[in-house]
């Protein structure tokens, strides 16, 4: 169609080829003798012919360049077959992680601990009791799975899983003060991810938002004012995704839990990215963690099973038995409720942490976060190592000092000391080398720094090394190519 909305006449020229372009029967019956098509559904062969025959048909309307040569049988037959291998590949599949951004949420957040990883394996292979109580022989409650080991390391007297950490703040709300007001400072109104802000969980919740205090500063005495007979429940929000610095001012959950046990009130705090460890012991910023709020006092808390936690995604609730039972029986709980093997992974990964030297080692997000530079370092030099192996003059490498962060998140102001290994190859940008990386199998996702393509050391595994050697040998073939 032309500017106007009016049909473009076919040329010449464009009727030649349209008539040059073999049908998508014609197509379909060559398709049958290849053997690289032997095992794919004949619903996917004929979805990928149409395509090709559609985009090449497509072409030639446009007026693109166009050789008659890319209308061979031969020629259209390589991209049918290119076409359907692709349509048969997993869309989900596992990547390496170059980025540095231990909990990065666009690479699927935390890497699971091997025993999880067992556990999940064991439960998917056949029945479980996920809601059979094996003791009396009779119908369980799947929260129990979990809920006396978050107690037991925690401290918790009662505790329950939902799906994701949105989904238990949700959940709560609607429990504990669905139709009334709730009250939290303005300052502490997070943008939890995905646009997902903390006004518009409250707000499906049906909870009504009461804000008080300003951006950078609120007081007890703001808390107090705004309370009246309307008031449901005192929360706060842990801003574990950003930092206010400078003149700032904010009302500690002690001083919170006072307050509401004065005015009847329950309290709850939202952690966000809970944790059990102390990170300030392996030189990282100081988090509050599950245990010392719980130790507060607080009625309720929730946070997240796949950031600082290293396990699957999940929604975590401990608190008071009594509203944890009010939470359990919300009709809103099914609809929220964990599937086994989410359950699986997270029972395992919580049992670690019944020591924390075997957690630190055995939980990849814990491990890599306190990983020591030395080690880092090491890791490095042996990639570089690696990689210079290809004794291709058109190859530098480079070991830099750089900075990982914590994602998810989680210790918005930290940086983790690190090294990189930068690549540079003569005749091939460091664009173009980022997106060959990224098409390998598996993917390889980096980032870029003064026109260097770096691979942060602190995610990467060691065993992906040779991999990521593999990857390097694909790019210099490319280049070779396009010299």
């Amino acid at each position: 169609m032309t500017k106007s909305g009016k049909k473009s006449a076919v040329t010449a020229a464009q009727q030649l080829l349209l008539k040059k372009l073999p049908g998508v029967d014609h197509i379909l019956e060559i398709a049958k003798a290849d053997q690289e098509l032997k095992n794919i559904p004949q619903s996917v062969i004929t979805a990928s012919v149409r395509q090709v025959v559609d985009h090449l048909r497509a072409k030639i309307l446009n007026h693109q360049d166009f050789l008659s040569e890319a209308l061979t049988d031969t020629v259209i037959l390589k991209q049918v077959k290119s076409v359907a291998k692709s349509a048969m590949t997993l869309n989900l599949t596992r990547t390496i992680n170059a980025t540095g951004v231990v909990v990065h949420t666009n690479l699927g957040r935390s890497r699971l601990a091997k025993s999880a990883i067992e556990h999940i394996t064991t439960v998917s292979e056949g029945y479980s009791n996920l809601e059979y109580n094996l003791a009396s022989g009779k119908r369980g409650l799947r929260y129990t799975i979990v809920e006396d080991i978050i107690c037991e390391i925690s401290g918790a007297e009662a505790a329950m899983v939902v799906n994701n950490n949105a989904a238990a703040v949700l959940l709560c709300l609607d429990t504990i003060a669905g139709n009334r007001e709730v009250i939290v400072s303005r300052g502490e109104l997070v943008e939890i991810g995905g646009s997902f802000r903390i006004p518009d969980v409250m707000a499906k919740s049906g909870a009504v938002l009461k804000e008080v205090g300003t951006t950078n500063r609120t007081h007890l005495f703001d808390y107090k004012q705004a309370i009246n007979d309307q008031t449901g429940l005192l929360l706060k929000v842990h801003t574990s995704n950003y930092s206010i610095v400078g003149f700032t001012s904010d009302v500690g959950l002690e001083e919170l839990v006072d307050l509401g046990e004065q005015h009847h009130l329950p309290v709850m705090e939202d952690l966000g990215s809970g944790t059990f460890i102390d990170f300030s012991k392996y030189g990282l910023s100081r988090e509050p963690t599950v245990i010392e709020s719980i130790n507060t006092g607080a009625d309720i808390i929730t946070f997240s099973g796949d950031k600082l936690l290293g396990g699957p995604q999940a929604g975590i609730i401990v608190g008071a038995k009594s509203i944890i039972e009010k939470i359990r029986q919300n009709p809103l709980t099914r609809a929220l409720r964990i599937d086994k093997l989410t359950l699986a992974a997270l029972e395992s990964t919580l049992r670690l942490y019944r020591d924390e030297e075997k957690a630190i080692s055995a939980i990849p997000t814990l491990q890599m976060m306190t990983c020591p530079i030395d080690k880092i370092e090491k890791k490095a030099t042996a990639l570089a190592a690696m990689l210079n192996q290809t004794d291709d003059s058109r190859l530098t490498t480079h070991v830099i000092d750089s900075a990982s962060k914590a994602g998810g998140g989680s210790l918005p102001l930290f940086e983790l000391p690190s090294k990189c290994v930068g690549l540079r190859i003569k005749g091939m940008s460091a664009a173009i080398i980022e997106k060959t990386m990224r098409k390998n199998t598996p993917p390889i996702i980096g980032r870029i720094e003064d026109n260097m393509y770096l691979m942060d050391m602190r995610t990467i595994q060691t065993d992906e090394l040779p991999e990521i050697a593999n990857a390097l040998l694909t790019c210099l073939k490319a280049a070779a190519a396009d010299s």
